[in-house]
């Protein structure tokens, strides 16, 4: 063995002249494993190769090809065996191809947004063989189980504000592809930190989703509610209503803007934002109203429909005014929420087209889970100071206390 190994040295070094370091300690790596691997088995059956012995206690049986994918590439060896079956190299694992740093790399380039096929790419720049799709979506099954507790986990409340929205993502379904509705939301605690309470995915959003996924948040601890944000949605609305009895709506701003402009043309609908947009700067709650009704006469006479609209949604919009002034520019609108959508939706964007709905759970829950634990290390989002000056007290705390479900 000792002659063997030495020739195995001798060619390495032949090699080695003009080759790039990588391959040399990859080489390198290949003779040293196969030597131990000769060493080992020769203990194991009590005898050198071709050498007769009493105290030979077994027979070998050839070799097998095998790869093994070490952090200085993938590594060809031949793996001896014995007739028996009673060997396997100690220096090789036999419940994983892959080291556990490759599984790592490829769960965060998943998690990151980085395609299931240029995550071959990445295999292979790392020195190692291409893994195949089916390969990579194997290894992120073990995000499976992180993103089911962190979305099952039991919610620790009361939540005094939550935010509700829904993207959509595409997702092959029984041969096609069609659109998914994403729900996701946010709380804050009446301790002012941000959480994010849940996700889930569906067909559509429409109301009995919704009603559903609302539901599921407050089995789970959910209660306390005093004002949830969202575009003006009719399913949602009526959800909000049926699950979260008692709880005010506030209809974002910034959406309610858009929504307004389609009732002007576009030469005016700079103007018209401006002039809507004067509204939120006024000091209190009375500047707040009036203001919002100069805004209606202003515009009866030229734009009457765009007056209807703003007549019927003064409750809804100016909401937020029944809470503290230095909580208005963080719950006067869904940006709070849409900001998370939106790093969302730079993950999910290069993926493109989902495998399945497990998939969109598995990289949509390790993105929320991430940005979760970020905000719990941040400070709060609202002062405690701020939060004292709600009206009535808020106990922080008492356990929350479940809101009626219809």
């Amino acid at each position: 063995m000792a002659d063997d190994l030495r020739m195995a040295l001798g060619e390495l070094l032949r090699k080695a002249q003009g080759a790039r370091d990588a391959d040399v300690l990859r080489e390198g790596v290949r003779v040293l494993s196969q030597a131990l691997m000769e060493l080992e088995v020769a203990q194991h059956v009590g005898a050198e190769r071709y050498e007769r012995t009493g105290d030979r206690t077994g027979q070998r049986n050839g070799y097998r090809e095998g790869v093994w994918d070490t952090r200085v590439g993938t590594v060809d060896l031949r793996v001896p065996r014995v007739r028996d079956g009673s060997f396997f190299p100690s220096l090789l694992d036999p419940r994983k191809r892959a080291e556990r740093a490759l599984v790592a790399v490829v769960q965060e380039a998943y998690v990151q947004g980085v395609s299931t096929r240029r995550v071959d790419d990445l295999v292979q720049a790392l020195g190692l063989q291409g893994i195949s799709k089916s390969q990579v979506s194997r290894l992120c099954q073990e995000l499976d189980a992180e993103a089911e507790r962190f979305r099952t986990r039991r919610l620790e409340g009361p939540y005094l504000y939550v935010w509700l929205d829904a993207t959509f993502v595409k997702v092959r379904e029984a041969g096609r592809v069609v659109s998914q509705a994403v729900v996701l939301a946010i709380g804050v605690k009446a301790t002012g930190e941000r959480e994010i309470l849940g996700l889930d995915v569906g067909l559509s959003e429409d109301g009995a989703f919704w009603v559903q996924f609302l539901r599921g948040l407050v089995a789970r601890g959910l209660g306390g509610v005093r004002l949830v944000f969202s575009d003006a949605h009719e399913g949602l609305k009526d959800a909000i209503r049926a699950v979260l009895q008692g709880a005010g709506w506030q209809r974002c701003r910034v959406h309610f803007v858009r929504n307004a402009l389609a009732y002007v043309p576009k030469s005016a609908a700079q103007m018209v934002a401006a002039t809507i947009r004067t509204v939120f700067v006024q000091p209190d709650e009375a500047s707040a109203r009036e203001q919002w009704r100069r805004v209606i006469d202003t515009f009866q006479a030229r734009f009457p429909r765009l007056a209807t609209l703003l007549d019927a949604a003064e409750d809804d919009v100016l909401a937020y005014l029944a809470f503290p002034a230095g909580h208005w520019t963080k719950i006067w609108s869904n940006n709070p929420l849409e900001r998370l959508i939106k790093e969302v939706k730079r993950r999910t964007d290069v993926i493109g087209i989902f495998p399945n709905t497990a998939a969109v759970i598995r990289l949509v829950g390790a993105v929320l889970a991430e940005q979760h634990e970020e905000w719990q290390v941040t400070r709060r989002y609202l002062s405690m100071e701020s939060l004292t000056k709600l009206a009535g007290e808020v106990d922080t705390t008492a356990p929350p206390a479940l809101v009626a479900v219809s």
